[in-house]
Parts: structure tokens; sequence; C-alpha cells
């Protein structure tokens, strides 16, 4: 399986980015992409009896305190309350952060329908108001008459009933889109886009008479599909005056986003992110946005962008772009006016955690993103190296050889790989990354609904750094960062460090839709483990739980990372007296 390369489809493991978050570019944020786990094996006698006698201290305590009566009631009101939650997100459409609370909801109870049903509504809602402040959609839009908005879902359900990991049922997906369309007319910025005032009274006469008409309807195969699309977007225009394709392509949307948590229709704007994020750059100004207490906060600035050098920093949040006030934007409505041709400036006014503001002009150009970043010896006297990796792209393998050579010549004996916050990207640049430090054994094995995606990969001996291994997680370790530490934990290589991963197991293709620069991203196959576990809903549990909230062990600042990173803390100290337990798992 090869990367992406424009214009052919490409296996692409990611989580998606965070909702109500944004990019500007954006920094490889996945999907996603990107877009869950187990390893608990340790050698060293001392530390299997010592975990072992917490574990089951905490687990007796834990029983003679909390009957299970009252266990399973309070499982039940706890999850009232992340409903209770939800909803009073929904009811001020704040969509972005309803569908992360519930996203995070799903984390604790992966078996609630009730949190799931949710988040799909919630995420509909999402990609509406998304789509509906996208330029590139709108002039997507403006380009396509109906029959051609008709072709568009045509090829797009012949992609579904080619490479979609389940058999498609076509009565279903036209359901899907109807639920869509329905979603929208209650959309405020959907009805003032393309609603006259005059027809809207009637959208829930017309939605009844909709689904009564679709419902007489036999919907067995795709032509039947496209028939009924046709249909429904007719009656669209002719009950409420909405243009034929806005509902054609609402129809085509609900089919792809409601598939599974992964699979999108990409706008031309979105499609040209995922290309950035695997070929690691783009032009913008190298921030990372989020929405934080009601304020357009900077989460992370990329190293040598020009917001680097122009003094902004993580942290700051963003007052005003252009001289418009940013209090009441969405990350993506900012991210819009942030974008820019290479060479154009952004006035940007931003404060810091004092309160002042500062007013500066940030020069848009063209930003590399690091794969690994921050590579350097943090222990000289134990020779102990350390980088993040930060995502898994075209040039990870590249900038994976130039940091561990650079260690190597600082002197490096055992090493830390921090993939905290490392949320995917390509298959392959994962399965490479393995391929470093893994001489033989599979590393992962794909399956799908088609033969043509099942596929194992397996290390190969030549160029295999020898050195004690400890990885570091964290729950938004996703997809490919999963392969990464799964391989390194299942093959015995080394030592795993932090929480329970996010749990995204399944591979997206890339595939680009003729005549259009949009595209759609579907799930093709699920991954699993060298041992064959699979990582949906299940993750890398890591082989030492530790808690962020901790202190470090030492109570010493380490590295940049932060006075608190009990993480890294407890990383050092296995990486520190890793004769007996990195060894075990380091076997020759």
């Amino acid at each position: 399986m090869n990367g992406i390369a424009r214009p052919l489809a490409g296996h692409f493991v990611d989580k998606p980015p965070s909702h109500g978050h944004a990019t500007h570019r954006s920094a490889p944020a996945a999907f996603p992409s990107s877009t869950e786990y187990t390893m608990r094996r340790i050698s060293t006698g001392f530390l299997r009896v010592t975990f072992a006698a917490l574990v089951l201290l905490l687990g007796t305590t834990a029983l003679a305190q909390l009957p299970t009566t009252i266990a399973i009631s309070s499982r039940t009101q706890e999850i009232d309350n992340l409903l209770n939650r939800g909803r009073q997100l929904e009811t001020e459409r704040r969509w972005g952060d309803a569908l992360t609370h519930y996203e995070e909801a799903i984390r604790q109870f992966p078996a609630e329908d009730a949190l799931q049903r949710r988040f799909d509504i919630a995420r509909l809602h999402y990609d509406i108001q998304r789509r509906s402040v996208d330029r590139s959609f709108s002039e997507t839009l403006a380009r396509l008459p109906l029959d051609r908005t008709l072709d568009l879902y045509a090829q797009v359900s012949l992609k579904i009933e080619s490479h979609y990991v389940d058999s498609p049922d076509w009565k279903d997906l036209v359901q899907r889109g109807t639920n869509n369309l329905e979603i929208a007319l209650s959309e405020p910025v959907f009805l003032e886009r393309y609603v006259p005032e005059a027809y809207r009274p009637a959208a829930r006469g017309f939605c009844v008479e909709l689904r009564q008409m679709l419902g007489e309807r036999p919907i067995r195969t795709r032509e039947d599909a496209r028939q009924a699309v046709a249909a429904a977007a007719a009656l669209a225009q002719k009950r409420l005056a909405v243009p034929s394709t806005v509902a054609a392509l609402e129809y085509l949307c609900g089919a792809t986003n409601s598939l599974d948590q992964y699979s999108a229709f990409l706008t031309p704007d979105q499609l040209n992110e995922v290309y950035s994020q695997i070929e690691g750059n783009f032009v913008g100004l190298g921030i990372e946005l989020k929405v934080q207490a009601n304020a357009l906060t900077i989460i992370r600035v990329i190293t040598g962008s020009p917001a680097e050098q122009a003094g902004v920093r993580a942290g700051d949040r963003i007052i005003a772009v252009d001289g418009q006030t940013t209090s009441s934007m969405s990350t993506d409505q900012a991210a819009n006016l942030l974008q820019g041709v290479e060479g154009s400036f952004a006035a940007l006014t931003v404060a810091g955690a004092d309160g002042l503001e500062r007013q500066m002009n940030v020069r848009r150009r063209r930003v590399e993103v690091p794969s690994v970043d921050q590579a350097g010896i943090i222990d000289r006297e134990n020779g102990i190296g350390y980088f993040k990796l930060n995502c898994f792209q075209k040039t990870t393998a590249r900038d994976l050889d130039a940091a561990l050579w650079k260690l190597h010549r600082e002197g490096m004996r055992s090493l830390i790989i921090d993939v905290r916050g490392n949320p995917g990207g390509l298959l392959v640049a994962a399965v490479n990354a393995v391929d470093r430090f893994v001489e033989h054994g599979v590393i992962v094995s794909t399956r799908g609904r088609s033969a043509q995606e099942d596929s194992t990969f397996t290390a190969h001996a030549e160029g295999t750094w020898q050195i004690p291994l400890v990885v570091i997680v964290d729950q938004d370790s996703a997809s490919a960062a999963e392969i990464f530490a799964g391989a390194i934990h299942d093959l015995h290589r080394g030592v795993v460090v932090g929480v329970r991963t996010y749990g995204k197991g399944s591979v997206q293709g890339i595939f680009p839709l003729d005549g259009t620069t949009a595209g759609i991203r579907l799930t093709t196959a699920k991954f699993y483990s060298p041992s064959g576990r699979p990582y949906s809903q299940v993750g890398v549990e890591p082989d030492f739980p530790v808690r962020q909230t901790a202190k470090p062990v030492d109570g010493q600042l380490i590295s940049s990372t932060g006075p608190a990173d009990a993480m890294l803390s407890a990383a050092l100290e296995i990486a520190r007296s890793g004769a007996q337990v990195l060894q075990a798992r380091n076997p020759r």
C-alpha cells in the first residue's frame, strides 16, 4: 500500500481533527485521523509483584466499599449526566463541543447506544454548519448543475459499493440522506442560505411528504438510489424553493458522513488539507486553534512557522483577524479568515495569559511540518535520547532517520519515543517507523470486505536499531500511532508508558471525485496488532499506567514538555533502570 498521491486513492489511518478545533493550515491532526488496546507483560519479577499487589489492593478495596447495586446505579447516573450535558450543548447549538463531548463519553461507555445516537446526530449538525461556512463548498455548488450532481452521487455510490468495509444497503443510504436533509432544514445557517423565508413554515410538511414518497419506492440498486435522490431534490425545489443541487448534495453528504465516524465527504479545502497532512507542508501561518472558554485559543505553534517567528505563543487568544472580532466565531470561520495566498499578510490581535493585547502582521508562507520534533539527549549520564513523533506523513522515515543518527552521534544508549497527541497519518509511514526498530515479525495486518484490502506488513532486519525503547502514549495517540505502539509492545521491543490510547482501528482511503476538486474518505478495512488483536474501541494499554495529574518522580524539571510531566518522568525512570526492564522486552 503506497502513500496517497494525487489523484489516486491511498490508505490513511488517522483520527479526524477534534471537533471545534482547526489548524491553520492545520498541523497534521487527524482525522484523522484520525482517527484501541492491551499490553501487560513485565519480566522483572520485582516489578511484576509490585504492580500486581497494587492492582489487587485497589481492586479489593473498591469491592469492599462499593456493592454491585451501587456500582450499577452509579454507572446509570453517570451516563444520564453525560446525556444531559450533551443535550445542553445541543440546545445551545454548540455542535462542535457536543460532538467532542459525546466522543469522549463513548470512549468511557462504548456499548451505550444512546450516546452513539446522540453522537451521530451531533455530527450531522456539525458537518452541515461546517459546510455552510466553507467557501470551497459554496463554489462547488455554484458550478454543479443537477445532472452532474446526480452523476456525482452515482460515482460516490460506486466507490462505496467497491471499497467500503461493509456491504451497502441502498435503501438505507437514501434514508441517511433524507435524515441529513431534514437536519439541514432545522439549521438556521442552512435555512438562511438556501430556503426563502416565505417557504420555511412548510418545512415540516415537506419532510412528512418526502418520507412518504421515498418509503413507497423500491430502492434495491445504485440506479434506484440515484433516481430516488433526483425525485427528492425535485420535491425540495418545488415545495421549499431549495436549489435541487443543494438538496442532492445533502443526500450525498448524508450517505458518506453517516457510514461511520471516519467516512466523510471532503470539500475541496478539506481534501487539500488532507494532502497537506500527507505531504507535511502547507501555506499558512502555522498555528492550531481551539475554542476554549468561549475564546479562540492557540493550542500549538509549529516550530519555524511564520507565527512562531512573529512571536505568537501557545495559549495566546486571537481577539481579531484583519479587524474582525473573533468573539462569536467558530474555529472554521476563523480558519477561513486566516487563509490566504502565499506572501499575503494576516493582521492579528492576540492576547496573552496576562490579558495584554498585541498587534502583529504575520506573513503567510509555506510551512514545513516536522514529523519528528524535539530530538535530543535528556539524560547525558545514562545516554537517554528523546524525541516527539508528531504524525505519520511522507517525510516521517526521513525525519526519523535524521533524528536517530543525530542522537547516536550524541551518545544515545536508550530512547524514549513520545507519541502523545499523535493522531495518525499514513499506514505505510507507521509500518516503516516500526521497521526501524524491529528485526522480524508481523507489524500490522488489515482486513476488508474486498480481498485487495487484506494485507500483512512484516519487519525486515536490515538497518534495525537495537537500542532499548520506551514509548509514551496518551488518550489522543490514535490510529497509526497505535499501530506503532502496539507493534513495539506485541513484538516485545519496548515498554509502553502513559494511558490507554484512543482506539481507532480502521483504515481510510482518500478518493478524489471526477469532475470536481472535492473527494470522499471511506473506511476500507480494519487493522490488527501483531498478536491479532483489533485496535478499534480497545486501543493500546500501557505496561506502566501513568496519570498526567501526578507529580514528577523526583520533582525535577524535565525537558521542554513541562515541569509536571509525570509520563515523561516515569519513562525516564524506566529508561534509567532499563537493564532489566527494557532488555526483558527486547530479546535478542
